[in-house]
């Protein structure tokens, strides 16, 4: 068969290959840039909605085996792009593709636990990952990033005083925690507040990144209000416990969203249950059982997973190292549901991506 007929073959059968998360095939997305026959190498260029890192080895797979069927005596490389948007109108943050709150409605049940792992789940696929830790009361990401005695310095920039976020396993870390003392932190209202939050994403250079995670503080007032405003956010994601009395926070959580029109990705339930390490058949709802589960399917947002109550997490997080970032057997189940639950969540943001793109308001560079 001439290098032509091939290219036609490869083209015709690559089309009907299917992207996972938006369930469209490569023709609806037109998603074949190019394909290239030469030296007994068949080279594949794709361009697919960002963000691409936790879906692209599973489309390489697929595509590979397309290629074999076809050509098993060639070589092949599939190189991937991300369809482009222009961020050039906003007013900050303009390097960040996709800005990712996570909150909750009330302390305690585990967001700064599950943004620390959020964050460091995205690094380990090769994305370009910040934590923005706007918690003024209780910054916990230096603690557990291991940089907890770190603080931000600014430096002249053209005139202008820029600070640099700290980095660890691969993600930049910037904090209230970073700023200013824990003393200080308690005697700071209202636009002090505002001021002091204000730097960690006007002044604080985070460069390029692909996700900037940013764990909000838990409540739903006027200080968290104001934040999700004056950030460009791609969609919130909202963390939970099973119990009844962290159900109605969910509820005041997903509205104070609705009313500044950010998209909720997607609800985690936290401490969903306990599996003894001795008993690993056995589970125990300490905590209520799926409630998080009943609050998604009532507004009609997906469930991003249920995280189990497990004590080396809490460790790890104390340590300086997210759990998922841990090798070790016991925390095997923790690790597999928290990648999981990255993955659900830019699944969401893929889908919401495509939709805006379709509906033309989100315009895509030349």
């Amino acid at each position: 068969m001439d290098s032509t007929a091939l290219v036609t073959e490869i083209r015709d059968e690559l089309m009907g290959v299917v992207d996972p998360d938006l369930d469209m095939t490569f023709e609806e997305l037109d998603a074949i840039r190019n394909i290239e026959v030469k030296d007994g190498l068949i080279r594949i260029v794709l361009e697919l909605i960002q963000p691409i890192n936790m879906v692209a080895e599973q489309i390489n797979d697929t595509c590979v085996k397309v290629l074999q069927s076809i050509a098993p005596d060639y070589e092949n490389e599939i190189i991937f792009s991300e369809k482009p948007i222009d961020l050039s109108d906003r007013e900050v943050l303009k390097g960040v593709k996709n800005i990712v709150a996570v909150a909750s409605g009330k302390g305690g049940v585990g967001k700064s636990a599950i943004s620390s792992n959020l964050a460091a789940a995205l690094a380990m696929t090769g994305a370009r990952v910040g934590i923005l830790d706007g918690d003024v009361y209780g910054p916990s990401q230096p603690t557990m990033f291991n940089l907890k005695d770190k603080t931000l310095q600014g430096v002249e920039d053209n005139g202008k005083i820029m600070a640099y976020p700290h980095e660890n396993y691969g993600v930049k870390v910037a904090s209230m925690g970073m700023m200013m003392s824990q003393d200080q932190a308690a005697i700071v209202r209202g636009p002090m507040l505002a001021g002091y939050f204000s730097t960690l994403f006007e002044q604080v250079e985070w460069g390029v990144l692909d996700f900037l995670i940013f764990d909000l503080p838990p409540g739903t007032g006027d200080i968290q209000l104001t934040m999700t405003q004056r950030i460009p956010l791609t969609g919130a994601v909202v963390v939970t416990t099973p119990q009844e009395i962290s159900l109605a926070d969910v509820r005041r959580s997903i509205s104070m969203f609705e009313k500044v029109d950010v998209p909720v990705l997607g609800i985690v339930e936290n401490m969903s249950y306990f599996v003894p390490p001795d008993m690993p058949d056995k589970k125990y709802y300490i905590f209520g059982k799926e409630g998080g589960k009943e609050i998604a399917k009532e507004k009609d947002i997906p469930l991003l997973g249920q995280v189990p109550l497990n004590v080396d997490m809490r460790e790890s997080n104390d340590n300086g190292k997210p759990v998922v970032l841990s090798e070790t057997k016991e925390t095997e189940m923790q690790r597999e549901i928290l990648m999981e639950v990255a993955r659900n969540m830019t699944k969401e943001i893929r889908k919401r991506i495509y939709e805006q793109q379709v509906s033309g308001d989100v315009e895509i560079s030349i």
